[in-house]
This record gives C-alpha cells, sequence and structure tokens, in this order.
C-alpha cells in the first residue's frame, strides 16, 4: 500500500492529550484553545499522515506500525503527533505533544 492514501482518524486520547495541553478557552496572552487548534492545525496533520504514512519516520525501529509527525505551526511552536497503523489499515492519531513555549 506504499505511496497510497489513507484514511485517518483521531482517537478520543488524542482529544484527551490536546485539551489537557491547550485547554477549552485561549489564553490571556492570546495563547490558542484545542479547538483554535484543530481549526487551524489538525486539517495538515492529517493530511501528512494520510499522503505520507509510509515516508514518515518509525517511533520505534522496526515497527511500522507507529510513526511520528514532528512539524512547526501556525498557532504553535512546534508539535509532535503519534499515529498507529489499525487493523483496517485506517492511521490513527493516538498521541499529540505540543511545545507550549509561546510566541509572544
Amino acid at each position: 500500500m506504499s505511496g497510497s492514501r489513507r484514511e485517518v482518524r483521531a482517537t478520543q486520547a488524542f482529544f484527551e492529550e490536546l485539551d489537557s495541553q491547550l485547554g477549552d478557552e485561549r489564553g490571556a496572552n492570546g495563547e490558542p484553545s484545542s479547538y483554535d487548534f484543530q481549526s487551524h492545525e489538525l486539517f495538515s496533520i492529517v493530511e501528512r499522515f494520510a499522503e505520507d504514512w509510509d515516508r514518515l519516520p518509525e517511533l520505534i525501529a522496526g515497527r511500522t506500525d507507529y510513526r511520528v509527525l514532528v512539524g512547526a505551526g501556525m498557532l504553535v511552536n512546534g508539535f509532535v503527533v503519534t499515529g498507529q497503523l489499525a487493523s483496517d489499515r485506517a492511521v490513527e492519531l493516538v498521541a499529540i505533544e505540543i511545545d507550549l513555549g509561546w510566541q509572544l
């Protein structure tokens, strides 16, 4: 299936991690909310996993069922998203870590 587009879905755990890092409301200094991140960053993350799964680095050497995307964001300095290949060959986004060093 190398080079083909994959279905991508985010897990509940992914959204819980996102909410715990960004929260429901924008910060007093303009820090983005989880909704802001979903509206401005998540689409491009999903697209990268859908189009580039086979080219993304393995999370663990030799484990092709886990891949990571490290990127810079429009609203955050950076992020690391972990995807796992599900039994139906779709990619599930299972974890996210956001660089919370806000640029003010």
